[in-house]
């Protein structure tokens, strides 16, 4: 066991140890605890993969899964992979073998609360498509839309109806919108990025980022697809993303990047309105769009998309200037996100380049970590996403959990 792999775990364990309680649910805010992202939902992950690969007692982890099932959750028609019915029933796939008794029976109810809550939307969403009206993240994205419950079907109903209906649906989300001759791509919302309504963005914009834009679709339709699942449009849809991504890749001298988000005047131009100064994140930047791609290349057998996009990933995680923009260990658009979806890319590459930069990724994962602690418990930008990247640093595996599932990179 190398220093760097001592140092992961203690860190790791540390971050563990000090999430041991549950903090009280909030009388006013019940459903907070069954938040992926933030509330309990998402710190139970970190305790489960400490139990599974680090030999910690199971106890903290159960006391973690209770609060997040605990109450009514919520399987109303807002709920997604991130917050709900939903979340609970990605928590409760977790828990190994030996202790699967004590949560089969509610693993089984949420499930089929998720299954009802995936043709409803899917319903609904396909009578949106059919008015010709603009769609809003919520309706496709990973967190809280029809991707983010895609995700949790692929993993455990693959073959069900309900995850067919999705990728169905995502494949006519890839059509452009009715009437012809509008001009906009079917994932056009009608928001602004924040979901408002901005002057910048009359007439909503397009998202092209893993957490709310096109590329978490590509992401399930690519994982599904490689899975041996197909629908028929499969492979055009997967193909339509990708000519989007390419007409909108940026050519920089340390490799291409895309933009955050596209108005209706950057469509008009045919330029984006920002700089190329985004950061290399999992949620919008280079690292989940270039996972991405290499899965896109992956699925459809083109290795020239899979060594393009091997290409970008590689270009950009070894760009200081870029690197730089990472201020932070979380998950969501910190080191914790880019090493895990650096180290998921690493075991599918082509190029033999990649493996070679996780040490350095690792390495300033770990600094982050030691030397700017978050305080906020939570799995996305909290300290349980980070501790459970760094569960991925020590032990140079996958997780024993799947848990970066709901990031879709794996």
């Amino acid at each position: 066991m190398t220093a760097a792999t001592c140092s992961a775990t203690e860190t790791l364990l540390g971050i563990a140890h000090d999430l041991a309680e549950p903090t009280p649910v909030d009388p006013d805010e019940p459903w907070a605890v069954q938040s992926l992202a933030e509330g309990a939902a998402g710190t139970a992950l970190l305790h489960v993969e400490a139990a599974r690969r680090h030999a910690q007692p199971w106890r903290p982890a159960h006391r973690w899964i209770s609060t997040a099932a605990s109450g009514q959750v919520s399987a109303a028609d807002t709920a997604g992979l991130f917050l709900g019915v939903p979340a609970v029933a990605f928590l409760l796939g977790t828990p190994p073998a030996d202790v699967d008794g004590l949560y089969f029976q509610a693993r089984h109810t949420v499930h089929l609360h998720v299954l009802a809550l995936a043709h409803r939307r899917t319903d609904a969403a396909m009578a949106r498509i059919a008015r010709g009206d603009l769609p809003t993240f919520a309706e496709y994205d990973t967190f809280y839309g029809l991707t983010g419950i895609g995700a949790y079907l692929l993993h455990t109903n693959p073959d069900g109806g309900a995850l067919e209906r999705i990728l169905r649906y995502l494949i006519a989300l890839t059509r452009p919108l009715a009437p012809p001759g509008r001009g906009l791509p079917g994932w056009w919302v009608r928001h602004d990025p924040q979901r408002g309504h901005s002057p910048h963005f009359p007439g909503g914009h397009g998202n092209l980022g893993a957490a709310h834009g096109i590329t978490g679709p590509l992401l399930l339709l690519s994982q599904a697809l490689r899975r041996g699942i197909e629908v028929p449009g499969h492979r055009d849809a997967i193909q339509t993303i990708c000519h989007h991504l390419d007409i909108w890749r940026q050519h920089t001298a340390t490799g291409p990047r895309w933009p955050e988000h596209l108005s209706r005047r950057d469509l008009e131009r045919g330029q984006p309105h920002l700089p190329h100064n985004a950061r290399p994140s999992w949620c919008y930047g280079t690292a989940g769009i270039a996972r991405a791609g290499q899965l896109a290349g992956i699925a459809l057998h083109d290795t020239g998309l899979q060594k393009l996009y091997e290409d970008a990933l590689y270009r950009t995680l070894t760009d200081p200037a870029q690197l730089a923009g990472i201020t932070d260990a979380g998950l969501c658009h910190g080191w914790a996100g880019i090493y895990q979806t650096a180290s998921r890319a690493a075991a599918d590459a082509l190029d033999p380049r990649l493996p070679g930069i996780l040490p350095a990724l690792g390495a300033a994962l770990l600094d982050h970590a030691r030397h700017h602690p978050t305080a906020e418990p939570g799995l996305l930008n909290g300290a349980a996403g980070t501790a459970l990247a760094l569960s991925t640093l020590a032990t140079h595996q996958p997780p024993s959990t799947g848990w970066d599932a709901c990031l879709l990179i794996n």
